[in-house]
């Protein structure tokens, strides 16, 4: 059987300037992942420009007219592999203003690299992408410190850096073995995917190997199975007169055939008796995978149901606490009537009070704020119409995470994390000013 490498998501994050557009084009290029016409198309642009070699920044500019307006794409998504593992690649915005895209394109990711200009150090961007890749419970962090050719004494700028960095981490929650600082140069390829000579005080990887070996870790804490209907199948034919299953895609856990079940929020169970995909039928499957359940019993589930294993499933709810990353221009006031999005499940939803803004620079905490604005994140009570079958963000951030959306226009308005996202971090009370 030929083997299939594994993905891992990743994302990048960093100050405006500090080479994350190089850093990204050096990976493309170093794993063979642009076509020849496109590096011959740099090349001659970067000849244009004066320069001596391509430009790899220019790689994930966009469109021509793009680049010729100067205008940014907000989160871009790149694709790369090595012959170890696939990557999906979620490239974020360095202006402060668009911390709402740091979270998007952070929400998902395993990894994320976060750069800093070696001359420059640990900036507040440096500190605010931190608390939020902390808020977001991302697992692993690497800490590219870009442009280490460019600085004098640089073993004592590294570790300095270094050093500052750990501090960070540290007080954000993230342990020791999560964290590795690598420096690099982004533009001449140091330490990206070929160890450098000119960097002798650094015996680690470089961050391709590092992209390759490090642990494949979804979530924080393992739970059972948890499948969000999505579409109830009864095809109503000849050969498949009784058939009914419930396609989905498994949020968090795995299913085996025999394995009992409960239906939530109803809380019927049952037995798992088939599962089938578009390839055959499967004994077991995981996280991830789109698949079509048969259960043993004929039992009331339609979309917006989870079907949940036994051993560990969740309570519904219907009041709860949750932090919330506000995507709208229009402020959030408490009272707003909104629709709540959660797996497969769409609701009717009340904010209530708004207990708190994170401070995500000074990692404080100001309470009973008037108001949540444009990429602010906030702690919030909110009651829906209908139960939601949710994890704690903290323990799983597949099942723990939800959309707001504007009932009128239907536009998202906010990306919410079920349960105190900030307690976790070490946040010291602040005034409201």
């Amino acid at each position: 059987m030929k083997h299939v490498p594994d993905l891992l998501r990743i994302a990048t994050a960093g100050s405006v300037d500090d080479g994350k557009s190089t850093l990204v084009g050096r990976l493309l290029y170093d794993t063979k992942s642009v076509l020849a016409d496109q590096i011959d198309a740099v090349t001659r642009a970067s000849v244009d420009r004066g320069l001596d070699g391509p430009d790899l920044s220019l790689l994930v500019d966009g469109l021509r007219a793009e680049r010729e307006q100067g205008i940014t794409i907000d989160v871009a998504y790149r694709y790369f592999a090595t012959p170890a593992r696939s990557f999906v690649l979620a490239d974020t915005p360095g202006h402060v203003q668009y911390t709402r895209n740091t979270v998007s394109g952070a929400s998902t990711a395993q990894l994320v690299i976060l750069l800093v200009d070696a001359r420059n150090g640990v900036v507040a961007q440096t500190r605010r992408h931190a608390a939020v890749m902390a808020l977001l419970g991302v697992p692993q962090l690497v800490l590219a410190v870009n442009k280490i050719d460019l600085v004098d004494n640089p073993a004592e700028v590294f570790a300095r850096i270094s050093q500052e960095f750990g501090e960070l981490t540290r007080s954000l929650g993230w342990a020791d073995d999560q964290i590795i600082e690598i420096p690099v140069s982004a533009l001449h390829g140091d330490n990206v995917a070929i160890k450098s000579d000119k960097t002798p005080y650094y015996n680690g990887p470089t961050l391709i190997e590092h992209l390759e070996t490090v642990p494949n870790v979804t979530d924080r804490r393992q739970v059972g199975l948890r499948f969000p209907v999505q579409y109830v199948i009864r095809p109503r034919t000849a050969e498949y007169p009784d058939y009914r299953g419930y396609a989905g895609q498994i949020a968090a856990g795995r299913v085996s055939v025999g394995d009992e079940v409960v239906i939530l929020p109803s809380g019927t169970r049952t037995t798992i008796s088939q599962i089938d995909t578009p390839d055959g039928q499967l004994a077991t499957a995981h996280t991830g995978r789109s698949v079509t359940l048969l259960l043993a019993d004929d039992v009331d589930a339609s979309r917006g149901d989870v079907i949940a294993a036994v051993t560990d499933a969740p309570e519904p709810i219907q009041q709860f606490t949750a932090t919330v990353c506000w995507l709208a221009e229009k402020p959030l006031r408490p009272g707003a009537r909104l629709l709540l999005k959660h797996g497969t499940r769409t609701t009717q939803a009340i904010v209530g009070g708004l207990d708190a803004l994170f401070d995500e620079q000074n990692l404080s905490l100001v309470d009973a704020p008037n108001t949540v604005e444009l990429n602010q994140i906030g702690r919030i009570s909110v009651q829906t119409a209908e139960p939601i079958v949710a994890d704690d963000y903290q323990v799983n951030r597949e099942t723990g995470s939800f959309l707001l959306i504007d009932p009128q226009g239907g536009n998202t308005l906010a990306a919410g994390l079920v349960g105190d996202a900030l307690s976790p971090l070490h946040l010291q009370e602040a005034e409201l000013v």
